[in-house]
């Protein structure tokens, strides 16, 4: 079904140009293991999300099918809820993986 499957750790709060080290790039071709796909070559040392979004519009432009997977957290961290009085609706896996976001960010 597909050819091809990139997966991209989308981590980090700064703008679209900042090179980030919590940006990372994976792909597998048929049914080899992902490999990391490093930056293109720039003074900058790690992925941008404009970096990232410009790669992946290059190879979704190529006839190879391809599923793509985002690890894109979508919600604050947990800490965020409790500085502020609110209950979050949370099972007990989610509100860890919130939690641990909120380490990871620093303010958990």
């Amino acid at each position: 079904m597909f050819a091809r499957t990139i997966g991209i750790y989308y981590s980090g709060a700064e703008t679209p140009t900042a090179d980030l080290k919590g940006l990372r790039v994976y792909l597998a071709e048929g049914d080899t293991r992902p490999v990391e796909v490093l930056p293109p070559p720039s003074p900058r040392k790690y992925w941008t999300r404009r970096g990232i979004a410009e790669w992946l519009v290059e190879r979704l432009a190529e006839d190879t099918p391809t599923l793509v997977g985002i690890d894109h957290g979508f919600s604050f961290p947990l800490r965020n809820f409790e500085a502020h009085g609110l209950k979050p609706d949370l099972t007990p896996p989610e509100r860890a993986v919130a939690q641990v976001e909120g380490w990871m960010l620093g303010v958990a």
